[in-house]
């Protein structure tokens, strides 16, 4: 199997983009972190997942059938509906429900954050047998750190005399990040012709739908009147739905998986800042130490390395090549 190496593209112009959307995407993506905990004291977590994909599905949805209409033409046969409704369930439903669980539990936004931080190593792991990419040594010694930040977070907030969540708690968000690895491979792998636009409403959908049937069977659809409840609501529509997972994406597209998923050393140290400032919760030195080794090991996976000779920037040098085409 033909390998590439990962990292950002060395073009310029190309590698100014990516820089600026990678740096809304850990804006946007950490910002659930921080939006779960808002709607946590009004509703339960369901009732909060529901209202936050129904809106946008709708929304989504007649935005991607008016793209669809106007680029390809209302009788263009288009396939993959049914991976993306796995891709969907596995990297919305699944992803958000452990997450959700786990700051209602009692671990703290900082901390739920980085414990899905050990994505990137899942994911480099599987990168070259699944996708054919290659990750050098430099990025491996940086995902290793990046783990290392990982124990040291995780280990300070679960042995504080402040955290009142259980020892079990802290698996949870593992298991959140085990379904978002799977759904980005098997999107990787699949062969699909619809847009990203489309893709999105339908994992979308189907998160509404999903989370729809629990709350109507566990009596938990309706809404709060509380105000917080829309704020949150608000919050997880606008920046983390659209902004974050929707940047996930096109980031995955651009960049491929393994440099995306790195980016989510970077959600750490932004989901802590925001946890202790807006909620008080616990900024250690020992934590910093976590999250400053976190971050040095993005920059270690994500930095371009040296060329040997110059040449025009060309994807698949750059990312991984995905297995099906895509108009986007």
């Amino acid at each position: 199997m033909r390998t590439s190496p990962i990292g950002i593209p060395a073009g310029r112009s190309t590698a100014w983009a990516s820089a600026g959307l990678s740096i809304l995407f850990v804006a946007s993506w950490s910002s659930g972190f921080i939006g779960a905990k808002l709607g946590a004291s009004d509703a339960p977590a369901t009732t909060l997942l529901m209202w936050r994909f129904v809106p946008v599905a709708l929304a989504l949805a007649v935005v991607a059938a008016v793209l669809a209409r106007r680029s390809l033409g209302p009788h263009r046969a288009r396939h993959g509906w049914a991976t993306q409704v796995a891709v969907g369930a596995l990297s919305q439903c699944g992803y958000t429900l452990t997450v959700y669980w786990a700051i209602g539990l009692g671990v703290s936004t900082g901390t739920t954050a980085l414990i899905d931080g050990v994505q990137p190593l899942a994911v480099a792991v599987l990168a070259g047998p699944l996708l054919g990419a290659a990750v050098s040594g430099r990025q491996w010694i940086g995902l290793l750190l990046g783990a290392t930040g990982v124990v040291i977070v995780t280990w300070t907030d679960a042995t504080t005399s402040a955290t009142a969540a259980p020892w079990w708690a802290y698996l949870v968000p593992l298991a959140g990040m085990a379904s978002l690895v799977a759904a980005t491979f098997l999107d990787r792998r699949a062969t699909s012709t619809l847009s990203r636009t489309e893709s999105l409403a339908v994992h979308c959908t189907t998160s509404a739908i999903i989370f729809t049937a629990i709350c109507l069977v566990t009596g938990t659809a309706t809404p709060p009147a509380a105000a917080g409840f829309w704020v949150a609501i608000a919050w997880l529509i606008g920046m983390s739905t659209l902004g974050g997972y929707g940047l996930y994406w096109v980031l995955v597209d651009r960049l491929g998986v393994t440099s995306v998923n790195a980016l989510m050393f970077l959600m750490p140290p932004v989901t802590t800042l925001w946890g202790a400032a807006m909620f008080g919760e616990p900024l250690t030195p020992t934590t910093i130490i976590g999250l400053t080794v976190a971050l040095g090991a993005t920059i270690a996976v994500v930095r371009p390395g040296r060329r040997r000779e110059r040449r025009p920037f060309h994807p698949d040098l750059t990312a991984e090549v995905p297995a099906g085409s895509r108009q986007c």
